[in-house]
């Protein structure tokens, strides 16, 4: 494949564009000329000149210098060519920049290119890399005797991760009402801010930057929020802390700090679609409509600026005192600070970065670019955008789609998202890039590599995939002259990692930022060679045809199925009759005949088999999810679409998941398939932010309900069908209707009902002993609303239901540790228990179980401010809680179950943070599970994957259902 569109020339800009365009020079050529002669007028001996008032002469010398100003030339990226190993970082100072030049020596660099072939050495002085050179000539290039050289031993160097969509510092972390400056929401205003800058908002005592740092992203555009259809400036921050005595200033923020300010880049937020919709109330047509009107009110005051400038010109030159007069009068120039960044986008002296999700409306944003002449430089999230690629690339505009990995379908413009999103867009020439939207739990910036090792398993190519977080952003954000690449003459923003980027659980070993260590780790005392070094393969996918071809035979029920190329059998209970590496699998209608070498599997086998030839096949049990809400809704915020929204006050009645279950259709449920996911846990839904205190009952279900019975028939005493022969499809999908009562302690807990966490408490203990009392024969009435309420708190208290609180600060939790001795025989599971690992020992001692949300956790709520963000910064939350004896499951974090497909990748990255077995890992999201919410085991579900479902790049093959012995998944496909 070529290299993508950004890195080449642009299309031909439509034609209608171009004629603007070409006035525009031919004006700034004419303008220029006359204020070139401007002093020379002056100084002449013009009669007219002469007669002119020093007043009115700087007043006219005032406004053409305004108008010099807004005819300047659009900044533009410098193309990097050649080594400019003379270049300066203006945000260098002598105080507190990087004072020892060094050198990391023997590292395998990917440059923003391509990954080099050969080890090298790069050396980076004063903020700037001055050098990249074989390391095989390592005695002859080192400029400065004094440096600190550091052995790599081959590990990966990559530029500093760019993520050009965030909005942390501007919400500084934790978040509280006091600091919510994200979104410009006001009636005084409408939806229409483009005169408001996330300058103006960021914080940089803000400790979240930091936190992004860790995961090596160091450069990052912090925009204002999308609730307005033009939200304001955005700006370009250095992910860097003041680590020296001294004030902490938002200006030593700026990524162009030291750059003059006249001449830095000027960025523009925009939205279209659901959210101006629901914020203000209109429609797309009403938005467009505004839009149109604001930038034809810019246009117009563009072209009286354009008039005036060329009649001051003209006036200057000729001496005409009176024709100044006029000019000046009135207040000189035509300015209006409402459209003065609207006017500067239609001269191009404005990026303008739209988030737009639908075809429509990138569609839509197009025309109004044509109609109005302004270039767009990216699509944030754009999920739909793989619908339109050739229309992207073919506006001439060379615009970027900066895009999620999975984030999707939790609103209708997010519902058509693909997992194969980054591939399809590379494949038309359209640059992708990947970025966070945020620092919460789900959205975390700080894992922003994570994006692209995912999009790479889903075949975008491992260059592509590299490049997508850090010389494209860059490109884009039209500052690839001094980030996104490793090149003589750019910023010494470097990261060293610990294995190849793109790997699961890849960790910097150290960050540079300006050529300034950012973490406290000793890269020169390490010795040990990395463990992965080469990229993790994409996903195989068979022909059409073959795939059409097995499935079809592996759907009947009496089909003989031979699998060979097993390397790794990760179930407990299935000892594989050898220890080689290189296992043959027979399934036998749904059941395992044999699991061993070739030479003694393959001789019982049927002469009707059908043989499937693996690479890297791997067999797991079936995985568990303990999901947002799988099963009851496909859209999360269209109520319209399932069960719908639990929030408010308590409802008079408890809530259970089973009566509001849909097991099949949903992309959700697709993704869980392709995650080799065979048995769902959900509670009735909530959504981010939406206050509730008691949920409801959770529902166990099998994600693919075998569409047989059992190979056995039964029937009555009356000769009659039995009931499993009279199942529907709820039937056979329910594995436990009633999992667990969930409640919800803390903030989220806040109803008019509970307004505090002290009330959830004290009410959930009258509950439990309301419900002692009732299990003694005790009245009950006045606790509870009814009986059908009163048998469940029974079941609650009494420990035979049990009761899944989901809580996220310590100090809750330590409230629900002594809940579980004045009330030992409950059932008591945490669920989410972000900041459990700082009273995991507490929690082992209580023999109180979590099901764990906080693999990749973020301080980004009061809730949690104290939460062990993990590798590199502190010791891993889940590490602590496993070595304190904690019994621990994970489950999924936020309210979107759209990642539901990586709860592998997940098990896999939590091996790595915790230095547990594959193993254990495993059993993390299948036994553990299944024994904290004590649902009997699997059922002998297990699943045949192609590649390790621990890393990135796994696909399933095979899933087979255990209790009815069928095939009931074959090569699942992804949406």
């Amino acid at each position: 494949m070529g290299q993508p569109a950004e890195l080449g020339r642009s299309p031909p800009v439509p034609t209608s564009r171009r004629r603007g365009l070409y006035l525009i020079p031919a004006v700034i050529i004419f303008l220029w000329t006359q204020f070139a002669l401007f002093p020379r007028l002056l100084s002449s001996d013009l009669p007219a000149t002469q007669k002119l008032s020093q007043h009115r002469l700087e007043q006219l010398e005032r406004h053409l210098q305004a108008c010099s100003a807004l005819h300047r030339p659009p900044v533009g990226y410098e193309q990097p060519t050649g080594l400019n190993v003379n270049r300066g970082n203006p945000r260098w100072s002598a105080k507190t920049g990087q004072s020892q030049a060094i050198v990391l020596r023997n590292a395998t660099l990917f440059d923003g290119d391509h990954t080099l072939d050969h080890p090298v050495d790069i050396t980076f002085h004063k903020g700037i890399i001055t050098q990249i050179v074989p390391t095989a000539h390592q005695d002859s290039h080192l400029d400065d005797h004094d440096a600190l050289v550091l052995d790599l031993e081959g590990r990966f160097v990559t530029p500093g991760l760019v993520d050009m969509h965030s909005h942390h510092i501007a919400g500084s972390s934790p978040d509280v009402r006091a600091v919510e400056d994200v979104n410009e929401i006001h009636p005084d205003f409408g939806p229409l801010t483009p005169y408001v800058k996330a300058l103006d908002a960021l914080k940089a005592y803000d400790p979240v930057a930091a936190i992004v740092a860790s995961g090596g992203v160091t450069s990052s555009l912090i925009l204002p929020g999308s609730a307005n259809i033009m939200g304001g400036e955005a700006v370009p921050v250095k992910n860097v802390r003041r680590d020296e005595a001294g004030e902490e200033l938002v200006e030593e923020l700026l990524l162009e700090h030291g750059v003059p300010k006249e001449q830095r880049r000027r960025y523009m937020k925009m939205a279209c679609g659901e959210n101006p919709k629901d914020v203000y109330g209109h429609t797309r047509m009403g938005n467009a409509f505004l839009f149109r009107k604001q930038m034809d009110s810019a246009r117009q005051l563009l072209v009286k600026q354009d008039d005036w400038c060329l009649a001051a010109a003209a006036a200057s030159e000729t001496g005409d005192e009176r024709a100044i007069a006029d000019l000046v009068k009135d207040g000189g120039l035509p300015t209006d600070i409402a459209l003065e960044s609207s006017v500067a986008m239609l001269r191009g002296q404005v990026g303008i970065n739209i988030h737009c999700y639908e075809s429509e409306d990138i569609e839509a944003m197009l025309r109004h670019s044509e109609e109005f002449g302004f270039r767009i430089q990216a699509f944030h999230h754009a999920l739909e955008a793989w619908r339109v690629p050739d229309t992207i690339k073919n506006s001439g505009q060379n615009i970027t789609v900066a895009t999620f990995s999975h984030f999707a379908h939790y609103k209708h413009e997010a519902y058509d998202a693909t997992l194969y999103a980054g591939k399809i867009l590379t494949e038309h020439g359209v640059p992708v890039a990947y970025k966070s939207d945020g620092s919460n739990e789900f959205l975390n910036a700080k894992y922003l590599l994570s994006q692209a090792a995912e999009a790479h398993s889903f075949g975008l190519p491992e260059i592509q995939a590299l490049q997508s977080v850090t010389s494209i952003p860059a490109r884009s954000l039209e500052l690839a002259h001094r980030i996104g690449y490793a090149r003589p003459g750019y910023d010494a923003d470097l990261v060293v990692w610990d294995s190849h980027p793109l790997s699961n659980g890849a960790t910097p070993l150290q960050v540079y930022i300006d050529g300034r260590a950012t973490l406290n780790t000793t890269i020169d005392q390490l010795k040990s060679v990395p463990t992965t070094m080469s990229a993790p393969s994409s996903r195989l996918q068979p022909l059409l045809t073959e795939r059409t071809s097995i499935c079809d035979q592996a759907s009947r029920a009496d089909a003989n199925l031979i699998i060979t190329g097993i390397t790794k059998a990760l179930i407990p209970d299935l000892h594989p009759q050898s220890n080689t590496d290189n296992l043959t699998l027979v399934l036998s209608g749904g059941r395992i005949a044999c699991l061993g070498p070739a030479t003694e599997c393959l001789a019982p086998a049927a002469d009707d088999r059908t043989a499937i030839h693996l690479q890297n096949g791997h067999i797991l049990p079936g995985l568990t999810a303990v999901t947002a809400g799988l099963g009851l809704q496909d859209i999360i915020m269209e109520p319209s679409t399932g069960d719908g929204i639990v929030s408010g006050p308590a409802p008079k009645t408890i809530i259970y998941a089973k009566h509001g279950l849909h097991p099949g259709g949903s992309k959700d449920l697709q993704r869980a398939k392709l995650g080799g996911i065979t048995t769902a846990i959900t509670a009735p839904l909530v959504t981010d932010g939406m206050p509730v205190f008691l949920r409801g009952i959770s529902v166990a279900f099998k994600v693919s309900p075998s569409s047989t019975t059992t190979t056995t028939t039964t029937t009555t005493a009356a000769d009659e069908p039995s009931p499993r022969e009279n199942q529907t499809l709820l039937d056979r999908a329910i594995l436990h209707p009633d999992v667990g009562l969930h409640i919800h302690i803390g903030q989220t807990g806040k109803t008019e009902n509970t307004p505090t966490v002290s009330a959830q408490i004290g009410l959930l203990r009258r509950f439990l002993a309301g419900g002692h009392h009732a299990s003694s024969s005790a009245p009950s009435s006045q606790t509870h609303p009814d009986d059908v309420d009163a048998e469940v708190y029974t079941q609650v208290s009494n420990g035979t239901l049990p009761l899944i609180i989901h809580v996220l600060n310590r100090y809750d939790i330590l409230h629900l540790i002594q809940l579980k001795r004045d009330f030992p025989d409950t059932n008591l599971i945490l669920f989410g228990a972000t900041e459990a690992p700082l009273v995991a020992r507490e929690l082992a001692a209580s023999r109180i179980p979590v099901l764990f949300t906080g693999l990749r956790p973020n301080p980004d709520t009061w809730e949690v401010k104290e939460a062990f963000v993990g590798d590199p910064l502190t010791e891993p939350g889940l590490k602590v809680l496993v070595e304190a004896g904690v019994k621990v499951g994970l489950a999924q974090a936020g309210w979107s179950d759209s990642g539901v497909h990586n709860l592998g990748v997940d098990a896999g990255f939590a091996a790595k943070v915790a230095g547990l077995s594959e193993q254990r890992a495993v059993d993390l999201v299948s036994r553990e599970v299944q024994e904290i919410l004590h649902l009997g085991g699997g059922g002998g579900d297990f699943v045949v994957y192609e590649g390790n479902p621990l890393e990135w790049g796994a696909s399933v093959v095979l899933t087979v259902d255990g209790a009815r012995s069928a095939v009931v998944e074959c090569w699942p496909e992804a949406s």
